[in-house]
């Protein structure tokens, strides 16, 4: 039987580049740098989008480029092409002769990692075209008879496959293969002239295989019904001040937005952060646990290394309400004299990398979750979110809620619509009265946002009780 060809050709062709000479053009290129790499990608992408009984998009793209950058003190120059050859890389490398030549010696490469979270196998292979458009049908055929109230079907599968090498100065080369799938639902159910919508979506890196198992594309039709259902008999929602309920897994996205992204390294460097200063000192309620960890296998948010080369890791943000620790890029970490914590991320090659966060989460209590709703007079269950908004700087947010209820004496009351959370991270941690032992992380949609950048992400949480929050609501 045939090998499978290596990965790698995909980035080094006869005539343009091969790996002897991307290594001496790093050297070349860099060689007046503290630090610095030569990123190459290949990535391939397809999407699906089922809408209105019909397939009304199918797409698939391949691509390959490098971004070279090269960093000295504070200062980063960076470049890039979607043409993999040298004669491109030496041109890009003039942009780094505007750099002020390092007065410190290189940083140190990453350390060496052989660990893999994820297959090396391409998802977008495996599947024939005629058999994802069918899941896509089936889908939406299926939801359609489910309930004579699901006026509307919208379901998309989308995947990726890259190749990503990182090669430095000093020698270092690291290669990463990163598969990466997802399915999503939407349905709007009409009764008596309303009509509501309920959505859910499922991913991860791993290939097709589990997304089209009849039990998994099932379970994603039957919460987003049951979401859109919900909605259908809600009432306004009340507003004020009042405690919380937060369900467990994709509510952890509140936790991403409000406290994640002031807890990494650029921000804090620069004192922007609200947190910035402040390792040591309770940012939290006492129990609460705040890590971010991409090294969890087949994770959304995982990676093998991040795009710089530094293995990805479980890093403890705030531990027991004590603040511990920022993400950290190599450059920021290298600024503010701490190790550098596997996250630096970068959208694409066409990107330089900053901090990042991978899979980020609360960690689990001691609470029944029965019991924290057992203890509200009165407030609401939020169970999912939509979007949300934050202000990096003062850590204040806006969160609005896809599915929601009212709490009254210890039990779950009507469905509420137009509900919205608004706090801010530094004080909405300070206010939980109740961590829940039910840890959930999401199921592998998120997208995360920063700089003009978009990558994937993962949250995660137990049940909160949180006591003081603001709700704006429709009432």
């Amino acid at each position: 039987m045939a090998s499978a060809p290596d990965p790698r050709s995909l980035l080094y062709r006869n005539g343009q580049l091969s790996p002897d000479e991307a290594q001496a053009l790093a050297a070349e290129t860099l060689a007046k740098c503290d630090d610095g790499e030569l990123f190459l990608q290949f990535i391939a992408s397809e999407s699906f989008g089922f809408d209105d009984g019909r397939l009304k998009t199918a797409d698939y793209s391949r691509e390959a480029g490098f971004g070279l950058r090269g960093v000295s003190g504070e200062m980063t120059g960076f470049a890039h092409a979607n043409d993999i050859s040298a004669a491109a890389i030496r041109r890009a490398g003039e942009t780094l002769q505007l750099l002020d030549p390092a007065r410190a010696r290189p940083a140190p490469p990453p350390r060496r990692n052989n660990r893999h979270l994820y297959t090396d196998a391409s998802p977008l292979d495996l599947v024939p075209f005629a058999e994802k458009v069918k899941l896509l049908e089936t889908i939406d055929a299926t939801a359609r008879a489910r309930d004579p109230r699901v006026a509307q079907v919208s379901c998309s599968l989308s995947g990726s496959w890259s190749v990503v090498e990182i090669v430095r100065a000093d020698g270092f080369l690291a290669t990463d293969i990163r598969p990466l799938v997802r399915l999503n639902v939407n349905i709007v159910a009409e009764h008596n002239g309303r009509r509501e919508t309920g959505n859910f979506g499922m991913g991860g890196r791993w290939l097709y295989d589990d997304l089209f198992k009849p039990e998994s594309w099932n379970r994603a039709i039957d919460h987003a019904l049951a979401q859109a259902l919900v909605n259908l008999e809600s009432v306004d929602a009340p507003a004020g001040e009042m405690t919380v309920l937060l369900g467990p897994g994709w509510p952890g996205v509140l936790l991403h937005e409000a406290v994640g992204h002031g807890l990494e390294g650029d921000f804090n460097r620069k004192g922007t952060s609200a947190f910035a200063g402040r390792i040591g000192e309770r940012v939290g309620a006492p129990g609460v646990t705040v890590v971010d960890d991409g090294s969890i296998a087949n994770r959304r948010g995982s990676l093998s290394i991040d795009d710089e080369g530094t293995p990805t890791q479980e890093t403890v943000l705030i531990e027991d309400g004590i603040l511990k620790g920022y993400m950290q890029d190599r450059l920021n970490a290298r600024l503010m004299g701490m190790a550098p914590t596997g996250n630096g991320r970068r959208e694409d090659y066409a990107h330089a990398p900053m901090p990042r966060m991978t899979n980020t989460f609360m960690r689990a209590g001691n609470d029944d979750p029965a019991e924290l709703l057992g203890r509200m007079k009165n407030g609401i269950f939020a169970r999912s979110f939509g979007g949300g908004q934050v202000d990096i700087v003062s850590g204040k947010f806006v969160f609005s809620c896809t599915e929601a209820y009212k709490v009254e004496n210890g039990k779950i009351g009507a469905p509420i619509k137009g509900a919205t959370l608004i706090g801010d991270g530094p004080s909405v941690l300070t206010r939980v009265i109740g961590i829940g032992n039910d840890l959930a992380l999401d199921e592998g949609v998120g997208v995360c946002g920063k700089g003009g950048q978009s990558v994937p992400a993962g949250v995660g949480q137990p049940t909160l009780l949180v006591e003081g929050l603001t709700v704006g609501g429709t009432a």
